[in-house]
């Protein structure tokens, strides 16, 4: 498909977008802003996002792992909020702290390995399309969401290379205006990802 072809399918989604799209996009967007600035307000927004994210990953896009995904976001935000707010040593705010690197060696490999089980468990039993590349967007964004609620840097890093595969997925579906979502989903988590780094490195070097 060529650029004039993408931008008439990108207006013409944009045209017959429902509000339950818009709702998940604008909510979305508003938890990455207030993530990146370490407001637990990010996670009511989390909340909302996710809803109709399942809703719209199940019945438009046929993404049955993503909508799954979704739903567990949902409940996995309580948590999170909680955590942030309370998980503190002196049960106050939670700081930002950072993975050794022995650490990313054994989640990456055991969420690959996740993956292909997901991946196969997807392709054999259902319906869904894109089976493996959902399965692995799945898979590591339950990984890097457990690492947002524990605050570690590197979760960033994380949702950069899963952003990109899921804007590669949703591409291959025709779902141009989530695509252009990504695109600001990556450049918000480099904002997120430097901006976690200024604190953290802030508070290093009070302590």
């Amino acid at each position: 498909m060529d650029t004039l072809s993408i931008g008439q399918a990108v207006a013409g989604q944009i045209a017959n977008t429902g509000w339950p799209e818009w709702v998940a996009i604008g909510g979305a967007i508003l938890y990455l802003v207030l993530a990146a600035r370490e407001s637990p307000w990010c996670w009511f927004w989390g909340i909302i996002s996710c809803a109709f994210w399942a809703y719209v990953a199940y019945a438009e896009y046929a993404l049955f792992v993503d909508a799954l995904l979704q739903v567990f976001y949902v409940l996995i935000s309580f948590w999170g909020l909680y955590a942030w707010l309370y998980g503190g040593q002196a049960h106050d705010a939670l700081p930002i702290g950072v993975l050794p690197l022995r650490s990313h060696v054994g989640i990456i490999l055991a969420g690959l390995l996740l993956t292909l089980v997901v991946g196969y468990f997807f392709d054999q039993y259902t319906p869904a399309a894109a089976t493996y590349p959902d399965a692995f967007t799945t898979v590591f964004s339950v990984i890097a969401t457990f690492m947002v609620i524990y605050k570690k840097l590197e979760n960033w890093l994380y949702w950069l290379v899963i952003d990109t595969v899921y804007l590669f997925l949703y591409g291959s579906r025709g779902g141009y205006l989530f695509v252009l979502l990504f695109v600001v989903y990556l450049v918000l988590a480099v904002v997120g990802y430097l901006r976690w780094r200024r604190e953290f490195e802030r508070n290093l070097n009070s302590i």
